[in-house]
């Protein structure tokens, strides 16, 4: 038995997990680090990758041990044990992204949207497939976004702790407002509908004021320029993808966030010009409309495999 053995690295992951959520015996630990050196090693790997993590998360990497629950503690033991079994080269293909999505206290499924009351009394709606964390602390009001996309009201503080919505690429510090923020690959995009917010990218670049009616893209070494704010981008929180004149394949990308499976476009017809509001709740119907204004045909393999091809 070693270090690699899935059943060391699964006990090592339960240790680290119970340890961080505060429910680790000390003593018991202890014992059971001695009783074999290939647990010790195990654990060796297991406190590196929580170094790890804490290098890519800050104190959020520790936050999101705690605050998940029974189904995220399972998802976080498993990530873990396999990061034991891979080792720092694992870790470092992997970067740990995966982690915080998985561990989130606050995720949806695909196609699910959900709104969340903020302890200030702000609201927030997480989009489909998205991760986030709130983390209210004595300094500051902090949702951190993982994945996916979020729409925040923000509210009035009365011990006047700024308000910053955290992802990958940097922060956005609202000004008393309601913005929306987007993660798509490695940028972030910041929409204003009302007040202001001050965009940071992650490495220390010039900040960026966003005012009401427009947006910026944020990268991890660079903020801005702004532009008019695009209202059909932020259709999802009406429940609606507004379309005008979009290319069918961008339109499918966006619309298969909504749908679970698979749905592509063929090539062949990923150029062609959609226009319209289609109800996110009922995919099947978008695909139809799509049948019935465009030369193309839907080709149903199964319900969770659909292909958009010339008709």
């Amino acid at each position: 038995m070693n270090h690699n053995d899935p059943r060391v690295a699964r006990e090592a992951a339960q240790w680290l997990v119970r340890l961080q959520a505060g429910e680790a015996d000390g003593g018991a630990l202890a014992r059971w680090r001695a009783a074999d050196p290939h647990h010790e090693a195990a654990w060796q790997r297991a406190e590196a990758v929580l170094h790890t993590l804490g290098r890519a998360h800050g104190p959020l990497g520790a936050q999101a041990l705690r605050a998940s629950g029974g189904a995220g503690r399972r998802a976080a033991t498993r990530l873990l044990a396999a990061l034991i079994i891979a080792g720092p080269a694992g870790w470092a293909a992997w970067r740990l992204a995966p982690w915080a999505a998985w561990t989130a206290a606050e995720r949806t499924a695909t196609g699910e949207r959900r709104w969340l009351d903020l302890p200030d009394g702000g609201r927030l709606l997480l989009d489909t497939a998205s991760a986030a964390d709130v983390a209210y602390t004595a300094q500051a009001r902090r949702v951190v976004l993982h994945t996916g996309a979020l729409w925040v009201q923000t509210a009035r503080d009365a011990a006047a702790r700024p308000f910053l919505v955290q992802t990958p690429q940097g922060t956005a510090r609202a000004l008393g407002t309601r913005f929306s923020v987007r993660i798509a690959g490695e940028a972030t995009r910041v929409a204003v509908a009302e007040g202001a917010v001050e965009l940071r990218p992650a490495r220390g670049g010039a900040p960026v004021h966003v005012s009401a009616g427009m947006q910026a893209t944020l990268t991890a070494g660079a903020a801005g320029p702004t532009s008019a704010r695009d209202a059909l981008a932020d259709g999802w929180t009406e429940g609606v993808l507004y379309a005008e004149r979009m290319p069918l394949g961008e339109f499918t990308a966006e619309l298969a966030r909504y749908r679970p499976g698979l749905l592509r476009c063929a090539p062949e017809v990923a150029a062609l010009p959609v226009s319209g509001a289609f109800q996110l709740a009922d995919t099947d119907a978008a695909l139809a409309a799509l049948a019935a204004s465009l030369p193309v045909r839907i080709e149903l393999r199964t319900r969770w495999w659909v292909m958009i091809g010339p008709g």
